[in-house]
């Protein structure tokens, strides 16, 4: 036993011995399966699916009829492509008139959220004036107030101006929002300072900074900001259900409540209205994905 440990250390020892042992572990590792994609993917691709189960669900309800949706046990597949739904929300003439409204005051205010928000996210992360830490957490503060707190007040106001049963109610309370403007605070505040300084040497004011200089590289978090403003606001419904009464003025979420009768349910219209309502927000998504999560990591990185 002594006389082989002894040759074993003596075989150790040799200059040779670790380049071998270092090839061997290397000929292991080669010879060792090497999956085409990150391990992870094993469990975000079920997740994926799962989550992807309403939309597929809604898309096949929407080719069926309305017996057939109603069956019980429920249909996992259509019998026949049935477009009876979209051909009733379609001939609905009204429908037009909705889903116009929804684009106004969406585009409306995700406008509007791009020029104050990156007006009030500039000024919190570059320029010192008094209370401005006050007022940053003041305005984050209101985050965490539930809408159901400011609904009075806000519908209040809107009486007051006039705007009630108008499109204005709509889009006044969405001009701005705590979260463009901290969001783009954030990523201003990671953007680096000497860029903007070489601007002011050249003779730039400080809206041809922001305009020149910080808009062209902050590309990523308006988009984001673009993007999480037309959902919110395309998606809305609670507001609109207290602030709009009359059918010309109705949102699309809010004109789809109405093929929901008392006694009758036209479920088929429904389907098919909810998927042309999904389109443009999946279609507003999946364009900006790449900025939005370069956005999310990046204004992240410093507060």
């Amino acid at each position: 036993m002594t006389l082989l440990s002894a040759a074993r250390r003596r075989e150790a020892g040799r200059p040779g011995h670790a380049h071998k042992l270092s090839g061997s572990v290397t000929a292991r590792r080669r010879g060792r399966p090497r999956l085409p994609f990150s391990p992870w993917h094993l469990v975000l691709a079920p997740l994926a699916l799962l989550f992807a189960v309403p939309l597929v669900w809604l898309v096949l309800s929407s080719l069926m009829s309305n017996a057939e949706i109603n069956r019980f046990p429920p249909a996992l597949w259509p019998s026949g492509i049935d477009t009876g739904g979209y051909r009733f929300v379609t001939g609905n003439a009204m429908f037009p008139r909705w889903f116009a409204n929804s684009l106004i005051v969406s585009g409306a205010a995700v406008v509007s959220n791009l020029v104050l928000g990156t007006l009030g996210g500039y000024a919190f992360a570059r320029m010192r004036f008094g209370g401005s830490r006050l007022l940053m957490g003041l305005m984050l503060a209101t985050m965490v107030v539930p809408f159901q707190l400011t609904m009075i007040p806000t519908f209040l106001v809107m009486k007051n101006l006039g705007l009630i049963d108008t499109l204005g109610a709509l889009i006044v309370p969405s001009l701005v929002t705590p979260f463009s403007v901290f969001l783009l605070r954030q990523f201003f505040l990671g953007l680096p300072r000497e860029l903007e300084e070489a601007a002011w040497m050249d003779g730039c004011n400080r809206m041809g900074v922001l305009s020149r200089i910080v808009l062209p590289l902050s590309r990523p978090a308006l988009a984001t900001v673009a993007v999480l403003t037309f959902l919110s606001t395309w998606n809305d419904l609670s507001w609109p259900l207290i602030a709009i009464h009359h059918e010309p003025q109705y949102t699309l979420q809010l004109g789809l409540t109405t093929f929901q009768g008392q006694h009758n349910v036209q479920w088929s219209a429904v389907m098919a209205g909810n998927v042309i309502t999904v389109l443009p927000v999946l279609v507003a998504f999946l364009a900006a994905q790449k900025t939005f999560i370069r956005s999310i990591t990046s204004s992240g990185l410093k507060g």
